[in-house]
């Protein structure tokens, strides 16, 4: 793959750059711009926009919040003809969130294009609506993977007289596991259309896709000093001495905030914080795998609209996210991994706007908060939680607010003569009239937070603080711990997909989920075997969604899903024996019966010494060893005959090696 490097290389912090009227753009799309208030393009835009209106297949790497939607979506609608083919543009995007915001922003930027139709084909939607856009005609269609190739298969789809193919976030793409599906569409592009890919890092299936489809790719890199937008201000707070719930209700009182995206790692999580919070008095909903696609739609247009101010959202369903309202983004959880923390904190800050991240870090999880530093490349500072006097500060300034806007806005003179006549029946001084109705309107509730402040972690504790052992009373036995997690909603399910093929747990988990609509926390172990793997999902998946994931194709292969009938062998399907062969003991002092008759392979030949292990024998009672044994005549006194430990280590015997032979002494 040739490409223009010198000609394609930017630095985010360049500010002195063209304007929109110098990239070569149409009136039409400028009015627009103006009209949406874009001042000045972007360093992604400023490099991007006029080598696709050349015609140049691109691509560009730059981080996520950046402008790259604008980037491909404006030369595409500058190329478009009252006579072009439909569809003339086909963007692919890794969620549905992604495709609908990227369509939105088509749509949004073509309103003085007449007759423009913007089509947007995702899993979780009915087919309906989507072929019926299809049948219309649509000038750009943005989708994901998994649909498109449906529609791709049924013939609803044609790509023949395509003139632009958009890879938008590539990486994510490639981590999710749809690689394979995009290599099929660049399959069945037509000659002469051009390509772009875009894409937050570069790994090397990325960039051999662009060696084998790009032709002459001008490189746009936007060169960072962080991963992360250098308008995101990064704290985080190191859990201890209170709930993590106290500590997230302190900083939504004290922290200005318009709306907040608010990170937990599962669905059950979510849904119970988001009640939490309501039941303390916030705007909250939660966002999972588990909502219905309406429902979501539902949901980021009331945050948009500030119905909401809080959503609990998972991973995967926050992705491709963009609401100008969110200032601010919790980790609740930490992330399990670096990416996922980028992806998190990018739904805030974005185009330039400026953004607060907070990251929660428990005391053990202090070794994934330098592995999100070293990846980001920049320190996160620490931060103190609000104390009861902020939070107290912070009511007070609520409250006047509250009764300055009453005495401005509101029609009073009712309520003055009832506090007259209060104060006339009573005699009390209007200043505490004022007080009982303050304290009527609070419904009860303190209007101050009396709780004492937390006591600090144990690790900060004067070691002297803590009492001597032999001085603690006695705890009685430890209770049973309580199992880790429940699985018994789920089973194993059997996919056609294993070591040999190259495949990794995140494309397996990021397949599934996205094409089953299913949150990645309801995906339960994933064993990863040679030829195949196996995966703990719910039990009552529907007929539908096995049919539709026995289609998906990961690393190259039909993932064929089916239940698992389990292994033969004596074994279950993780190998595990289910004889017990390793001491499986009966009774203290028990023997397991012996069989008589004819020595059968694999019994000890004579002469040679039992690793048997005898336990000793009950006092009064007597010893198996003093019984008559079958096989084994006792020596002409009486006598059993001699044993000895056979000289052989524990890794011999677990291999299976034979004992060495016994010699008696008299023996030459």
């Amino acid at each position: 793959m040739s490409s223009d490097k010198p000609a394609g290389t930017a630095d985010a912090s360049n500010d002195n750059g063209p304007d929109f009227a110098e990239l070569g753009l149409p009136e039409v799309l400028l009015r627009t711009l103006r009209e949406l208030g874009y001042e000045a393009p972007t360093p992604i835009q400023a490099a991007t926009i006029p080598a696709l209106l050349s015609g140049r297949d691109l691509v560009g790497q730059a981080q996520t919040g950046t402008g790259k939607t604008a980037a491909f979506a404006l030369p595409v609608l500058a190329g478009l003809k009252p006579d072009s083919p439909k569809p003339s543009a086909l963007v692919l995007a890794p969620t549905r969130e992604l495709a609908i915001q990227v369509a939105e922003a088509f749509h949004r930027y073509a309103q003085h294009l007449p007759n423009f139709h913007v089509l947007p084909i995702y899993g979780g939607q009915s087919y309906g609506p989507q072929l019926a856009g299809l049948r219309r005609g649509a000038d750009v269609v943005v989708g994901t993977p998994g649909r498109v190739i449906d529609h791709l298969d049924k013939g609803t789809l044609d790509l023949s007289k395509l003139q632009t193919l958009v890879l938008d976030e590539a990486d994510e793409m490639l981590r999710m596991g749809f690689i394979d599906d995009v290599e099929q569409v660049l399959s069945k592009m037509p000659e002469g259309a051009r390509i772009a890919l875009f894409s937050a890092t570069m790994p090397d299936p990325i960039r051999r896709i662009a060696q084998r489809h790009l032709k002459n790719p001008v490189e746009v890199t936007i060169r960072s000093t962080t991963t992360t937008a250098a308008t995101i201000r990064q704290r985080y707070w190191l859990v201890g001495g209170m709930h993590k719930l106290d500590a997230l209700t302190r900083i939504l009182e004290v922290e200005p905030f318009e709306a907040m995206l608010v990170f937990a790692r599962t669905r059950v999580a979510t849904e119970e914080l988001a009640q939490r919070l309501s039941a303390r008095g916030f705007a909250a909903s939660a966002l999972n795998g588990d909502v219905p696609q309406q429902q979501r739609e539902q949901l980021v247009e009331r945050l948009k609209k500030g119905d909401i101010d809080i959503l609990v959202a998972t991973d995967v369903a926050a992705r491709g996210l963009d609401v100008e309202r969110i200032t601010h983004v919790v980790n609740y959880d930490i992330p399990y991994d670096t990416e996922a923390y980028v992806h998190r904190i990018g739904r805030t800050g974005r185009a330039g706007r400026s953004g607060q991240a907070i990251l929660f870090v428990a005391p053990r999880e202090r070794g994934m908060l330098r592995a999100i530093e070293k990846a980001t490349r920049q320190p996160i500072e620490a931060m103190g939680l609000p104390t009861v006097d902020d939070v107290n500060a912070k009511r007070v300034d609520r409250f006047k607010a509250a009764v300055a806007h009453a005495l401005e806005s509101e029609n009073l003179d009712v309520y003055r003569e009832v506090a007259a006549a209060c104060q006339e029946d009573t005699g009390a001084e209007m200043i505490d009239i004022a007080a009982a109705l303050a304290r009527l309107f609070r419904g009860g509730d303190d209007l101050l937070l009396s709780e004492p402040e937390p006591r600090p972690a144990a690790r900060e504790r004067e070691y002297r603080d803590r009492p001597e052992r032999s001085g603690r009373p006695d705890r009685g036995p430890r209770p049973p711990r309580s199992p880790k997690g429940d699985d018994s909603d789920k089973r194993a399910y059997r996919i056609e997909v294993g070591n040999v093929h190259g495949v990794r747990t995140g494309n397996i988990v990021g397949a599934i989920a996205n094409e089953a609509n299913l949150d990645a926390a309801v995906i339960g172990r994933i064993r990863i075997q040679q030829n195949f793997s196996l995966v703990d999902l719910p039990a009552d998946l529907s007929p539908e969604v096995l049919d539709h994931l026995a289609k998906v194709r990961v690393a190259g292969q039909a993932l064929r899903i089916r239940p698992d009938q389990g292994g033969g062998g004596g074994g279950d399907r993780h190998g595990n024996r289910h004889d017990n062969r390793h001491g499986n003991r009966q009774g203290e002092g028990e023997q397991r019966p012996r069989r008589s008759g004819p020595p059968r392979q694999g019994d000890p030949k004579p002469g040679l010494v039992r690793e048997t292990h005898r336990p000793t024998s009950r006092p009064g009672k007597k010893s198996a060893d003093d019984q008559p044994r079958k096989g084994k005549p006792p020596t002409s006194d009486g006598d059993k005959p001699p044993r000895k430990r056979p000289v052989q280590t524990r890794a011999a015997r677990k291999a299976g090696h034979t004992a060495p032979r016994f010699k008696p002494k008299d023996e030459k």
